[in-house]
């Protein structure tokens, strides 16, 4: 499993590593019950303690990223749609958030940003 880590990041560590595993599940880079690594294994790996890995391991299988199976290890749970589009859409919100920021930081109209939006996406007209 890949994971690049940023300790100058504002983002705390076991939540990059959450995030991490978050876009490889959604990516299919990390399949329906493909065992990851014990927490002591990933701690080893990328050199980070044991109670951060825990910590967002335990995080990804309350949101029902993962599962664990007592005696046999973790492992990625069924593909959730519904949970991928959910955080699909809190993806986007933070980018919308963004944008708007910005448009009114500029005084950009809401009607061009609509009318950029439409060009990138593609409008029904």
């Amino acid at each position: 499993m890949k994971m690049i880590i940023s300790n100058s990041s504002s983002i705390p560590i076991y939540e990059q590593i959450k995030n991490s595993i978050i876009e490889q599940i959604i990516s299919n880079e990390l399949e329906s019950d493909e065992a990851l690594p014990s927490i002591r294994t990933l701690s080893q790996e990328i050199k980070i303690s044991v109670m951060t890995i825990k910590k967002a391991y335990d995080e990804l299988e309350q949101e029902g990223y993962i599962i664990s199976r007592q005696g046999k290890g973790t492992f990625v749970a069924p593909k959730n749609q519904g949970l991928i589009k959910e955080k699909a859409q809190k993806d986007i919100e933070e980018y919308i958030v963004n944008i708007i920021e910005i448009a009114k930081r500029f005084n950009v109209r809401k009607e061009d940003i609509i009318d950029t939006f439409n060009i990138f996406y593609g409008s029904d007209e």
